[in-house]
């Protein structure tokens, strides 16, 4: 199979083609216009590489780097995604996650973990009572909404527009995105941008025990976020902080329900949960690819990428990489040495991730117990995007 990453067929098993791609250091895809990086050292050693970055308009204009103009109609999604750490680079990226950091820290994170176990046996409750349905929908959405909607103080009512609003956002991070996807992202982001903005004013006039006043308070000193960068951050940690979640769930009990043994094994041991999670998040990768621009020529594997090139950074190739995984096509969930790079690394590494390993231990703890016989139901479908992948739903009985 080749790389073709607006194939069904390949956005539900890219793994084949990812053995051919590793077989040379790099590969340019025509189509894109971007390097595509297959093997692990590269792309770990991409992810930290000071010479490449998730943008270039700190060294340079569109002009200068050889590239169009942005479309007018594309401002209002920029000027938020731009707000957020993400899509920037030192020294904003430096400032901002400092901020961030202050206010999002390892202890309020794991102090969440009685409230998240909480949401997570509720909603595994419900759906066993209900006998099953849609794995998807019905559990693995619902938490991680809930958990980020109430850590920024999101109120009840109004949190079924959170996950639409990050699901047309994230659209444009896919290749080649449509002028009606583009559309529909920049009216979320300027529908998600006004809201948060409301919420925000409101918050810094009256506090609350909530992330949003936190980071509307947090202050470095002197320095504080503005109200752009708080809405930006805001955006950012509900897209990234629900969309893994939502993905590894889906995928990893498809995975779970795929290996039956691996399935039993961790049934009968759920203290394998912790190096199963890692595993699952290894074995079948929700964000397969992570996009670079190159800042300064560099080198992979003997091959000369030039300044303003764009490298494709492929996560799935990489976490099945059998120059440093053993036997990387086999899902284990006891392997103990797993330096998957599932949540990226160097300055981009995911700021949420000790909060996605508590929510996916809690909800698959919570299956485990609750729903010890869960079965597949019906064969799943997958969502048509490739580097944001998931499953539109799992269908299952208890």
């Amino acid at each position: 199979m080749r790389f073709d990453p607006w194939s069904p067929e390949f956005v539900a098993h890219p793994y084949d083609a990812y053995a051919e791609l590793r077989q040379r250091p790099v590969t340019f895809f025509e189509p894109t216009g971007q390097w595509l990086v297959a093997r692990h050292a590269d792309v770990n050693a991409l992810l930290r590489d000071r010479r490449l970055g998730r943008s270039y308009l700190h060294v340079a204009t569109h002009t200068e780097f050889g590239r169009p103009e942005d479309p007018a109609f594309l401002d209002p999604f920029w000027r938020v995604i731009r707000a957020g750490m993400l899509d920037v680079e030192p020294p904003v990226h430096t400032r901002l996650r400092r901020l961030v950091s202050r206010a999002f820290t390892p202890r309020m994170v794991e102090a969440l973990r009685p409230k998240v176990a909480a949401i997570a046996t509720g909603l595994v409750e419900d759906f066993v009572a209900r006998g099953g349905g849609d794995l998807v929908a019905e559990v693995a959405e619902p938490l991680p909404v809930t958990v980020i909607a109430e850590m920024l103080g999101v109120p009840e009512a109004d949190r079924h527009l959170l996950r639409p609003w990050s699901a047309d956002i994230c659209g444009m991070y896919e290749l080649n995105p449509s002028v009606e996807t583009q559309r529909t992202a920049v009216r979320a982001a300027e529908e998600f941008s006004g809201y948060l903005s409301e919420l925000a004013r409101a918050r810094r006039a009256d506090p609350g025990d909530d992330l949003i006043s936190a980071l509307a308070l947090v202050a470095d000193g002197g320095d504080t976020l503005t109200e752009e960068e708080l809405v930006g951050t805001c955006v950012l940690l509900l897209n990234a902080g629900h969309e893994a979640t939502v993905n590894v769930t889906g995928i990893g009990w498809w995975s779970l329900f795929r290996n039956p043994a691996e399935l039993e094994r961790l049934r009968a041991d759920h203290g394998l949960l912790p190096t199963a999670i890692e595993e699952l998040m290894r074995w079948d990768t929700p964000l397969q690819m992570f996009e670079r621009w190159v800042l300064e020529d560099i080198s992979v594997g003997g091959v000369d990428i030039p300044r303003g090139a764009e490298v494709a950074l492929l996560f799935g190739s990489a976490n099945r990489d059998p120059e440093v995984f053993a036997e990387p096509d086999r899902l284990d969930l006891g392997r103990r040495e797993n330096p998957h790079i599932s949540f990226g690394a160097g300055i981009h590494f995911c700021l949420g991730a000790p909060l996605a390993r508590i929510e996916l231990a809690e909800s698959f703890g919570a299956l485990l117990r609750l729903a010890p016989r869960l079965e597949l139901a019906a064969e799943p479908t997958w969502r048509p995007g490739y580097v944001i992948r998931g499953l539109t739903a799992l269908e299952v009985r208890v």
